[in-house]
C-alpha cells in the first residue's frame, strides 16, 4: 500500500508523465446512461422478498415531556404488522445529524421528534396507522423565536475558534472611515430531490442498510453503535444517491428505525420520509444574525475586521454553524475579531447545509464590502484589491495556491465590468431598474483519510473500488480518468465501485474533500501498479509510457494484457492529511459578478446574468466541476431571493417545510450561468493536485446578486432573503 499523508509537497511522478489525456477532460459522467434508463437502484428502490413498509411517528408539541403512547388504534387497523416504540438501544447524541429518536427520554427537544414506528405491509397503511397513534405530552417552556433566546457567549461546542487578534474596538474608534452592520440570514433546508430513505434487512446477526447517505463509513460506526452490534456485522450500500447537500452526512431515524423494525418483524423493511417530515427529523441550516465591523484608512485599506455572529441549536445537537469560516482568510487587517455565540432553541437541530459558514457568511462580509466601497467611493473590485492578503493573516501562514486576483481580472474582463460602477438607481430599460454587483468567493480545503483499492485486470482493464459516494458530483468519472490518466486507459475500460463499506474505506462525500482525497487514493494505488510494470518491463517507472492499454520503455511496446502474464496486479493506495496541510492555508477562491433588473413598480428581481471565474487547483473534470460550481450559483441565487424556512414562534412549526413553499430556485429563476476556471496545480493540497469545487460555486454567489439589487435601487437590504416587500417602500419614483 502506498500511504502518503502529505508530509512534504508532493505529486505522483506517473501523474505528470502521463499521456493518456483523459484527466480534466469534460467526459460524460460514466453512469449517466444507468441513471436516466433507469437502471441505477437509488435506496428504495429494488424490493426485497417479504418486504414491510414503516412511517415514523413524531411528538405532536415542540417542547415538555413524553407522558403515554398509545398505540392501540394503529395497532388494530388491518394490514399494521408492529407498532414499536420504547426501545432502550436508543441513547441521545449517537449521531452526527442528531436526528436519532431518543426512546430512552421522556423529554422532547422539538416538534416532530421520532417516538415511534409503525410496520405495516405497504406504504399508505404505515402512514395511516402512524397518524392513530396518540402521544400524550405535559406542556414545557417553549423556546421557539431564536430572537427572543439569550445568548451564551462561551459555547462549548462549534469546530472554529474564536479569533480575537489586537484592538478591534481601538481600531473601530480611530479609523478614518468605519462600517458597522447586521445582517441576518434564515433557516435554509437541504432540499435533496432523492427523499431519505432507507431499506434495512438482516441475515442471522448481520444488517446490511441501503441508504441514502454521503458518509457510510461514518454511517457505519454510527448504526453499530446505536445498536450495540460490532462494526463487522454492518453493511451499508450507497451505490447512487440523488443528492445530499449536507442533510445526508449524519445517520438519520429511518436508517437505525428500518434496521430496528426489520430486527423486530423478521423481514426486511423500508423507510422513506415524506417531504414534510424531512424538516424535522433531519438537519437544517441555523438563522444567523452577524455584525459586521470594518475599519479602514481613507483609501480603504483595512486595519481591522469583525464578523461576530449568533446562532441557534437545540439542546441535543453539537454542531454550530461556522459563520466566519471564510471570512478569516479573506481580507488582510491586523485588529480581527470573529466569533459565533449561541442560543439554545425548541427546534429541530440545526447542521452542516451547502457550504456550511461560507454559504451564509458571505453574506455579511461581501455585502458589508460593498458598502464600504460605496461610502468611500470606488470601485468594489477595487477594494478588494487593495486589502488582498500576502499571507493569511490569522495564521501567519503562506497561502498554498491562491490566483484570487486573477479571477478578480479575469473575471471583470469576461463579464464586462465597467471603468466606472453606475451609480446606484441610475440606470434604466423601460420599467426596470438594472444593476450590477460582484463578490469574493472562498471555501476552505482539507484533505481527510481515504483509501482505494485498483486492480489492474488480468485482460487489460482495471477495476477501482473504495466507499467513496457519488451524490451527482460525478465521483464515478473522475476516479475513472484517473485510473485510466495513470494507467494509460480509455476511461470505457476503467471499471468504478462505490458506495459499499465492503470496499476500502473514504471520508465519503461533503466539505468539498472527497473528490481529492479519493481521487489521490486511486492514483497512489497506481504509482505501485506502475513500479510492477517497470519491473516486468526491466525498466526504472520513469522510463514507462502508458497509452491505449499498452506499455512503452527502452524502445519497445507491450500490451498490457501481455505483461500481466494472465494474472491482476492489485494495489491499495492511502492519502491523507500531514505537515504540508499544516504549513500552508489551503482554499478554493473565486470572484462573481451579477446583472440584475428590478421592476421599478413592483420590486420583482430578475437575475440577468451571472458568471464566474474560479481558482481550484487541478481541474479533475471540466464538464462536471462546471456543473458543480454553476449548482452553487443557482443556490446562491435561491439563497439571495426566495429560499427562506419559518418558524412558527408558538408552536415550533416550520410554515413551509415541503417545496410547494420553501422556493428553491427552478429553471425560470435562472439565466444561463458562466463558469471558468484558472488552473493551477496545487502540490501542498493533495497528490491529485485538485481543491474543493463543490460548495465553492455558492460562497459570494448571494451577495453578489444582493449588491447587483443595491446598485440597481439604490436599496440596501440587509436581512434575507431581498423579497420584493423589502424593497418596495424604497424604490425611486417612476
Amino acid at each position: 500500500m502506498t500511504d502518503h499523508v502529505m508530509d512534504a509537497a508532493f505529486r505522483p511522478a506517473g501523474l505528470d508523465r502521463a499521456t493518456q489525456g483523459v484527466l480534466g477532460r469534460g467526459i460524460d459522467r460514466v453512469e449517466g446512461p444507468a441513471k436516466v434508463t433507469g437502471v441505477a437502484d437509488y435506496a428504495y428502490e429494488g424490493t426485497p422478498e417479504r418486504v414491510a413498509y414503516a412511517a415514523i411517528v413524531g411528538t405532536p408539541v415542540g417542547s415538555g415531556r413524553i407522558l403515554s403512547i398509545d398505540a392501540r388504534a394503529a395497532e388494530a387497523m388491518p394490514g399494521v404488522i408492529a407498532v414499536l416504540h420504547g426501545d432502550p438501544r436508543m441513547p441521545a447524541g449517537e449521531s452526527n445529524s442528531s436526528a436519532l429518536p431518543l426512546f430512552d427520554t421522556d423529554v422532547i427537544l422539538h416538534l416532530g421528534q421520532p417516538v415511534a414506528v409503525v410496520v405495516a405491509e405497504d406504504q399508505a397503511i404505515a402512514r395511516d396507522a402512524a397518524a392513530l397513534v396518540r402521544v400524550e405530552t405535559e406542556a414545557g417552556e417553549d423556546r421557539f423565536d431564536v430572537e427572543a433566546q439569550p445568548v451564551d457567549t462561551d459555547p462549548a461546542i462549534g469546530f472554529v475558534p474564536p479569533v480575537d487578534m489586537g484592538d478591534l474596538d481601538a481600531a473601530m474608534r480611530d479609523a478614518a472611515v468605519t462600517l458597522d452592520a447586521t445582517y441576518t440570514t434564515p433557516v435554509h433546508f437541504p432540499a435533496a430531490l432523492e427523499p431519505h430513505a432507507t431499506t434495512a434487512w438482516w441475515d442471522g446477526d448481520r444488517l446490511t442498510v441501503r441508504s441514502s447517505n454521503q458518509v457510510i463509513g461514518a454511517a457505519r460506526k454510527t448504526i453499530a453503535k446505536v445498536l450495540k452490534i460490532d462494526a463487522d456485522k454492518v453493511r451499508v450500500l450507497a451505490p447512487y444517491v440523488g443528492g445530499g447537500f449536507g442533510g445526508k452526512t449524519g445517520v438519520g431515524p429511518e436508517a437505525i428505525l428500518a434496521a430496528i423494525a426489520a430486527e423486530a418483524v423478521g423481514r426486511p423493511v423500508k423507510i422513506a420520509l415524506p417531504r414534510r417530515q424531512t424538516a424535522y427529523v433531519v438537519h437544517h441550516r441555523s438563522h444567523t444574525t452577524q455584525r459586521i465591523r470594518i475599519a479602514a484608512d481613507e483609501r480603504g485599506v483595512i486595519q481591522g475586521m469583525g464578523h461576530e455572529s449568533v446562532a441557534a441549536q437545540n439542546d441535543d445537537a453539537p454542531f454550530l454553524e461556522p459563520v466566519p469560516f471564510g471570512t478569516i482568510p479573506l481580507y488582510r487587517g491586523e485588529s480581527r475579531r470573529f466569533r459565533t455565540d449561541l442560543v439554545r432553541v425548541d427546534l429541530p437541530a440545526s447542521g452542516a447545509v451547502r457550504a456550511p459558514g461560507e454559504a451564509v457568511g458571505t453574506f455579511g462580509v461581501e455585502c458589508a464590502m460593498d458598502e464600504l466601497a460605496v461610502q468611500l467611493g470606488i470601485d468594489p473590485i477595487e477594494l478588494r484589491r487593495r486589502n488582498e492578503p500576502d499571507c493569511d493573516p490569522g495564521s501567519g501562514k503562506p497561502f498554498s495556491t491562491r490566483r484570487m486576483l486573477d479571477c478578480y481580472t479575469q473575471g471583470a474582463e469576461r463579464f464586462g465590468w465597467p471603468a466606472a460602477v453606475p451609480a446606484p438607481a441610475s440606470v434604466r430599460e423601460g420599467g426596470w431598474l438594472i444593476g450590477i454587483g460582484m463578490a469574493a468567493s472562498l471555501r476552505g480545503n482539507f484533505t481527510v483519510q481515504a483509501q482505494a483499492r485498483v486492480r489492474l485486470e488480468a485482460d487489460g482493464r482495471a477495476a477501482v473500488e473504495c466507499d467513496m459516494t457519488d451524490i451527482g458530483t460525478g465521483t464515478y468519472t473522475i476516479l475513472a480518468q484517473a485510473a485510466g490518466e495513470m494507467l494509460g486507459l480509455p476511461v470505457a475500460d476503467v471499471d468504478v465501485r462505490l458506495g459499499d463499506t465492503d470496499f476500502p474505506p473514504t471520508a465519503g462525500s461533503g466539505g468539498s474533500f472527497g473528490a481529492g482525497s479519493a481521487v489521490s487514493a486511486v492514483v497512489l494505488a497506481c504509482e505501485d501498479i506502475l513500479a510492477e510494470l517497470a519491473l516486468r518491463m526491466n525498466a526504472a517507472p520513469e522510463e514507462l509510457s502508458l497509452k491505449d492499454g499498452c506499455v512503452s520503455a527502452g524502445g519497445r511496446q507491450v500490451k498490457l494484457a501481455d505483461l500481466l502474464r494472465g494474472a491482476p496486479i492489485v494495489a491499495m493506495g492511502k492519502t491523507g492529511p500531514g505537515k504540508e496541510s499544516k504549513r500552508t492555508s489551503q482554499a478554493s477562491h473565486g470572484a462573481h459578478f451579477v446583472e440584475v433588473a428590478v421592476n421599478a413598480v413592483s420590486g420583482e428581481v430578475r437575475v440577468r446574468r451571472m458568471l464566474g471565474v474560479f481558482d481550484v487547483g487541478r481541474v479533475l473534470n471540466r464538464k462536471t466541476a462546471t456543473s458543480q460550481i454553476i449548482g452553487g450559483m443557482a443556490w446562491g441565487i435561491a439563497y439571495a431571493l426566495t429560499e427562506e424556512g419559518v418558524v412558527d414562534t408558538r408552536t415550533g412549526a416550520f410554515v413551509n417545510p415541503d417545496f410547494g413553499e420553501y422556493h428553491v430556485a427552478v429553471n425560470a429563476d435562472i439565466p444561463q450561468l458562466e463558469a471558468y476556471f484558472i488552473e493551477e496545480i496545487d502540490d501542498s493540497a493533495n497528490p491529485a493536485g485538485a481543491k474543493g469545487v463543490g460548495e465553492l460555486g455558492i460562497s459570494g454567489a448571494g451577495a453578489a446578486v444582493a449588491n447587483a439589487i443595491y446598485n440597481a435601487t439604490g436599496v440596501r437590504v440587509r436581512d434575507f432573503p431581498v423579497t420584493l416587500d423589502k424593497l418596495l417602500e424604497g424604490l425611486p419614483a417612476v
